[in-house]
């Protein structure tokens, strides 16, 4: 038996343009929300959702438009007003039975309290992000949120407009919005964000079906056209315990009624069916009657998923860790002068290389077999030359001026080159291990203890996979997706250990190589 809401949205979708296929089975678990499985088998190229343009919610189909556009909100921010507008209207908005079936927020990172963000998530490589996502958003409700609440139409709550409010309506988007096309923006999808997330498993695809819009009936400017690029969904995955049985349904005179109301719903057509312009829901693999029908929102690891979806996929194969620019610049500042470490710094920067860039920081990643990002090898590599050597280096460059793009070391033929024994090492062209020196791994070994030193020393890695077995889903659900990026970071840190140790093995045979002390 179908819930109420589920029976709801589905009479919404008949009255508003969007054609789910019968061959899908939209279930209502109480903890876990909506999922999708197949009633039959489903074959690739199987279309089993036509939905069209103005049955989702953007920013160009929500009544609160006018007052979006006046204020020159676009993207996430003006998606969120939009969001929380539909949201104020209650029955009266033309979503009413779309927003019911959604949560009042996703259980992101962004709306956990500082305490659970402290407690849960120190160490890891949303701790900072999330607190400095905090900040920024509270900035932007306050710039240009909080203004709105002024000017709001008589039946519109400024309550609804709330710092919360803002939050909940921002982890919504985050989670479930998708790409439209350029005149509509992002928006939000009904029936296409209920299709969970499985990584590197996509059963169906979120595509366009044409590539141009229609003038606006109100004579407004012309539609852009439609882009042709294909997002994936973006919707919260239920965790691993998902539970896939129908929540008993109400009784049969509440089911006569609905189907009534159906019925009437059926003879007065709603202002979104007007374009049937569409979206359209495309099989890209075969599935079995009874299987979950999946959507993907990309290779992400981890801490993108929590970050941007509220959950986290064991063993996931594209895990990374981040090593902070600035726990490399504390280990030379350590070990040198600031002086020193910023000239080495400058001159691997003319060399042409950074490490990537996140908001205010500059980080390496550790991928997740354990393998450094080689602009991390090259900078510990420039730090520990000796004195004649890094002279030499920084006269060429200052002389030729020959700096060198990303692009342009892997095929340039003006490289610089060091000579180290019998091995040549070519900026940009050499492969890690003979980067490797000891002084380069014993500098690389103590930047770890300082990155793992990040989850505090209350608990080990050992720890924290006890403490994962026994996290029962949906009650420990914070806990359990926190241990899991805990877990995986802290083992591929283990892993670049082990990584760090064979490779030094392999680069000198077994053989303990010269240390190289640069000069002070």
């Amino acid at each position: 038996m179908a819930t109420r809401r589920l029976r709801a949205f589905k009479r919404w979708m008949k009255a508003n343009g969007v054609d789910c296929s019968e061959a899908l089975n939209l279930l209502d678990d109480q903890n876990d929300g909506v999922s999708v499985r197949a009633f039959c088998d489903l074959k690739e190229g199987d279309v089993v959702a036509n939905i069209s343009k103005t049955a989702c919610l953007t920013i160009k189909t929500s009544g609160a438009r006018e007052m979006i556009e006046s204020a020159d909100l676009d993207g996430s921010l003006g998606l969120s007003v939009a969001l929380m507008y539909e949201r104020s209207l209650g029955e009266e908005s033309p979503w009413a039975g779309y927003l019911q079936i959604l949560p009042i927020q996703e259980d992101l990172p962004l709306v956990w309290s500082l305490q659970d963000l402290d407690s849960l998530l120190s160490g890891t490589e949303l701790h900072k992000v999330v607190k400095e996502d905090h900040v920024l958003i509270y900035e932007d409700w306050k710039e240009n949120i909080l203004p709105l609440t002024s000017s709001l139409p008589q039946n519109v709550d400024s309550d609804s407009f709330g710092i919360k409010e803002y939050l909940a309506a921002k982890s919504l988007i985050a989670s479930r919005s998708f790409q439209i096309d350029d005149y509509h923006g992002s928006g939000m999808v009904p029936l296409a964000d209920l299709f969970n997330h499985k990584t590197g498993a996509e059963d169906v695809h979120f595509t366009h079906e044409s590539d141009t819009e229609a003038d606006e009936s109100d004579n407004d400017d012309a539609a852009n056209e439609a882009t042709d690029e294909d997002e994936p969904s973006s919707k919260s995955s239920s965790s691993p315990e998902q539970s896939f049985e129908e929540v008993p349904g109400e009784n049969t005179d509440d089911e006569a009624k609905e189907e009534e109301e159906e019925e009437e719903d059926d003879g007065n057509s709603s202002m979104l069916q007007n374009d049937q312009s569409g979206l359209k829901m495309i099989m890209v693999k075969d599935v079995s009657a009874g299987a979950e029908v999946f959507n993907t929102y990309g290779l992400m690891g981890n801490a993108a998923l929590l970050h941007r979806y509220g959950f986290t996929e064991l063993d996931n194969p594209y895990d990374i860790v981040n090593i902070d620019l600035e726990l490399v610049t504390e280990w030379s500042t350590s070990s040198f002068t600031s002086r020193y470490t910023r000239a080495r710094l400058a001159l691997w920067r003319k060399l042409g290389y950074t490490g990537c860039e996140s908001q205010n920081s500059e980080y390496f990643e550790v991928s997740s077999t354990g393998e450094p990002q080689t602009e991390l090898l090259i900078l510990l590599y420039i730090l520990l030359l000796p004195d004649d050597t890094y002279n030499k280096l920084d006269l060429a460059e200052s002389t030729t001026g020959a700096s060198l793009s990303k692009e342009g070391r892997e095929t340039s033929s003006s490289s610089y080159e060091i000579t180290i024994g019998k091995h040549k090492f070519v900026f940009g062209q050499s492969k890690n291990d003979i980067l490797l020196t000891d002084g380069v791994c014993e500098a690389l070994l103590t930047i770890v203890d300082k990155r793992e030193s990040l989850y505090g020393s209350l608990s080990s890695l050992e720890d924290d996979i006890v403490r994962l077995k026994t996290c029962c889903l949906p009650g420990d659900r914070r806990l359990y997706h926190s241990l899991v990026l805990r877990v995986s970071e802290r083992k591929i840190l283990k892993k670049l250990r082990s990584y760090i140790h064979t490779k030094a093995n392999e680069f000198s045979g077994g053989k303990r190589r010269k240390k190289m002390v640069p000069k002070s």
